[in-house]
C-alpha cells in the first residue's frame, strides 16, 4: 500500500477521500489549518472519525509554512499527494484577496516544490470549473479557452494549473488538476448551497435565491467525485509525443509534460429551484424563497464535459439529485440533532 499525503484532510472533500483511502488499507498522512472560515468544531469531528485508524496521522499544518514542510517531507517519503486544501469559494475572494493568493498561490507552489524534492511519483490538486469564466459553450471542455476568469478565486485556480504544468515541464512531475464541479454531500460546507438551504427551510427561515433561481449548476454527490480523484490518483502522467499532424483537440491540449487536466462532474446540471424542489420534498416543509439578483463573481451555469475522465479512468458518477439530497438531509438531520418536519 501507498504512503499518501492528503492536504485539505479535514475539509469536506478531504474528509471523504482519506477516510476512502484508509478503507483501502493506505497510510495516510492528513494536514489542515483548521482555519476558523467555517465551523472549526465540524472539522474537527471529521478528524475524529478518521483518526480512529491507526492508519492515519495528522498534522496541523499551513500550506505556506515552509519549515514545517521542510520537517514533514524529512521525516516521511510520500508516494503520492491529493492536494485538497485552499480558500474555497467565490465570493469570499472578493472580500479576501491576499489571502486567496497567499493560500491558492503561494501554498501551492511550496507543495509542488516539496514534491519535487521529495521525489513524489504524482500530484493530484483541485482546480475548479469556475477557470471556465465567462464562457458561453456548454458542456465545458477541458481543451476551451480559460482566459477570462470571473473571480479571484478562479484566477488563483488557473494560476495553479499553469505553475503545476511549469514543475511537470521542468522537473518531469506528474500532476494532475482535476476541475471540480459544485460536491455536496454528508459532512459538508455550512457555506455551500445545499447546507444552507436545508438549514433555513428546516429552521423556517428565508433563502436567498439568486438571479430568481435561474442558475444551473453541476451538482456531484460527493461519493462519486471521491471515486474520480482515486481512480486518477492510479492514472500517472507520462511524458507524451504527438502525431506530426495533429488534430485540432490535440492541438490545443498538446504539451510533452507529465501532465493532464480533466473535469470532475455529474455531466447533469441542475436548475437552482429544482434543487429547493427536492430539499422541500425531503424534510416536509416549504422553502421561504426571497428572490435576489445575480452575484458579482457568478456564472449562470455549469455543466461538465466528463468524457475525457470517463476514457481515462472509466469515471462514472451514479448518483441522482434526489438520491444525494435524501442522504445528505439524513446526515444533516443526525449531526445537528434536528427533529423532521
Amino acid at each position: 500500500m501507498s504512503q499518501i499525503l492528503v492536504t485539505g484532510a479535514a475539509g469536506f472533500i478531504g474528509f471523504h477521500v482519506t477516510s476512502q483511502l484508509l478503507a483501502q488499507g493506505h497510510q495516510v498522512t492528513g494536514i489542515d489549518n483548521l482555519n476558523s472560515h467555517y465551523s472549526v468544531q465540524l472539522k474537527q469531528d471529521r478528524l475524529q472519525v478518521l483518526q480512529k485508524s491507526d492508519q492515519f496521522e495528522f498534522a496541523e499544518i499551513d500550506l505556506v509554512d515552509v519549515a514545517a514542510f521542510d520537517q514533514l517531507f524529512e521525516q516521511q517519503q510520500f508516494d503520492k499527494v491529493i492536494h485538497l486544501a485552499a480558500e474555497v469559494g467565490v465570493r469570499n475572494s472578493l472580500l479576501k484577496p491576499l489571502e486567496y493568493v497567499q493560500s491558492n498561490v503561494v501554498g501551492f507552489v511550496n507543495l509542488l516544490e516539496h514534491c519535487r524534492k521529495g521525489q513524489v511519483q504524482h500530484l493530484v490538486y483541485a482546480s475548479s470549473s469556475s477557470v471556465y469564466g465567462a464562457n458561453k459553450k456548454t458542456p465545458y471542455a477541458t481543451h476551451d479557452p480559460v482566459d477570462h476568469p470571473v473571480s479571484l478565486y478562479a484566477a488563483t485556480k488557473r494560476a495553479d494549473e499553469l505553475i503545476a504544468h511549469s514543475y511537470s515541464h521542468l522537473y518531469d512531475l506528474p500532476t494532475t488538476g482535476l476541475r471540480f464541479f459544485t460536491v455536496y454531500g454528508p459532512w459538508g460546507r455550512p457555506d455551500m448551497a445545499v447546507h444552507i438551504f436545508t438549514k433555513a427551510i428546516l429552521e423556517g427561515t428565508p433563502i436567498k435565491v439568486f438571479n430568481h433561481g435561474n442558475l444551473k449548476r453541476d451538482f456531484t454527490y460527493v461519493d462519486d467525485i471521491v471515486a474520480g480523484v482515486l481512480g486518477v490518483l492510479e492514472q500517472i502522467p507520462e511524458r507524451s509525443t504527438f502525431a506530426a499532424e495533429p488534430t485540432p483537440r490535440e492541438r490545443d491540449r498538446q504539451t510533452e509534460a507529465p501532465y493532464r487536466l480533466y473535469n470532475i462532474g455529474n455531466h447533469q446540471p441542475v436548475d437552482l429551484s429544482r434543487l429547493i424542489d427536492v430539499i422541500e420534498q425531503r424534510v416536509g416543509k416549504p422553502a421561504i424563497r426571497e428572490n435576489y439578483p445575480m452575484q458579482p463573481g457568478d456564472v449562470l451555469e455549469t455543466y461538465a464535459d466528463i468524457s475525457e475522465l470517463q476514457q481515462a479512468t472509466g469515471f462514472a458518477p451514479a448518483t441522482s439529485i434526489e438520491a444525494g439530497i435524501d442522504r445528505f438531509v439524513e446526515w444533516y438531520l443526525s449531526y445537528y440533532d434536528t427533529p423532521q418536519g
